[in-house]
């Protein structure tokens, strides 16, 4: 197989190499797959320098969300719940690679009328979204979201996901052409959150100024939406984009009565596995109805893992917009998207 293998640790993304690797054998628990398409991840950048919080031993293979078909199925399960040709998608690591061996609960089936580009960003970004508005903020018919860096992953898949409960969303962003991405998805209003008094100019988008109700922050901007959060609003931190960890003022919290909640969505198949199959099934719902569709970047097309390094770049600059999702051909030169 091919893959982008790490044997020592990297400046940037430019530095990764494709090398032609055996390829792996799976155990009697694992599923061996072609990957057909491979999406890229901020913590991706961080790993291959040594910087993240999980670092496999050296040597091992980057990326960890793909899209593609069974080729093997598990020597040990009596009843696998896939079968050789089954579309799937998942997360594990070793994603930027023309194969991969991954267990059961790594994997869901792609969605009916779905490609394998769309599909390949999914295992992450919609349910993190979905756990953090529905799950954790209880979002509701009739309130007023605010989605920080909504032209994102993860803003994106909580734009759709606030439409489908009837909310009003408004969506903040960078950029003209983030602010474009938010609306196509379906934001009702959108605010370049680098201008300054964008606080006020949200308030006045909520009835009678009142201010929103949900707060969903991938960012770290806290302290700044508190002054535009409603009473008994409720701010869901989902990460923290800007790199820094905040320190907010929690007399504002207590005066405002305010709820400040976390979602570590990673850690839910160990502490509630029966939340992780709800918040699925929920979301293949969503698909099904037609009110959740793929976020992948599309002002520009990757094409093979050597291309990697180059969309791992422009995420890193904040180049890019919704998922950035390389397809990756097989041995014959030709991936099947």
């Amino acid at each position: 197989m091919r893959a982008i293998q790490v044997k020592e640790y990297v400046k940037g993304p430019s530095d990764l190499v494709v090398t032609t690797l055996p390829t792996p054998t799976p155990s009697p628990t694992q599923y061996l797959l072609a990957i057909h398409a491979t999406a890229t991840n901020f913590f991706d950048l961080l790993q291959i320098r040594g910087k993240y919080q999980h670092q496999p031993p050296l040597p091992w293979i980057s990326g960890s969300e793909f899209s593609g078909t069974i080729l093997s199925v598990p020597s040990s399960l009596l009843h696998p719940k896939f079968s050789i040709g089954d579309r799937v998608f998942g997360a594990s690591q070793g994603g930027y690679a023309t194969h991969i061996c991954c267990a059961e609960a790594q994997l869901r089936p792609v969605p009916k009328g779905w490609d394998f580009l769309s599909a390949a960003g999914l295992m992450v970004t919609a349910p993190t979204s979905y756990a953090a508005l529905v799950t954790r903020a209880g979002v509701k018919k009739g309130d007023f979201v605010l989605i920080h860096a909504a032209a994102g992953g993860v803003g994106l898949a909580a734009v759709q996901v606030a439409k489908a409960f009837g909310a009003t969303v408004i969506a903040t962003a960078g950029s003209a052409r983030k602010l474009e991405v938010a609306r196509s998805y379906g934001a009702d209003f959108a605010i370049d959150y680098n201008a300054a008094g964008w606080e006020a100019e949200v308030k006045k988008l909520t009835p009678r100024g009142k201010g929103v109700d949900i707060v969903f922050d991938p960012v770290g901007m806290v302290e700044k939406s508190l002054r535009c959060t409603a009473w008994n609003g409720r701010i869901v931190v989902v990460g923290f984009a800007a790199g820094t960890i905040e320190k907010v003022a929690m007399n504002r919290v207590l005066l405002k009565n305010v709820s400040i909640v976390g979602l570590h969505w990673g850690m839910y198949a160990r502490e509630e596995p029966e939340t992780v199959e709800e918040v699925w099934q929920a979301l293949f719902q969503l698909m099904e109805e037609g009110k959740f569709r793929g976020t992948v970047y599309t002002d520009r097309e990757f094409v093979g893992l050597e291309s990697v390094g180059e969309a791992l770049g422009m995420l890193g600059r904040r180049e890019t917009w919704g998922k950035v999702v390389v397809k990756v051909p097989q041995e014959e030169g030709k991936s099947r998207l």
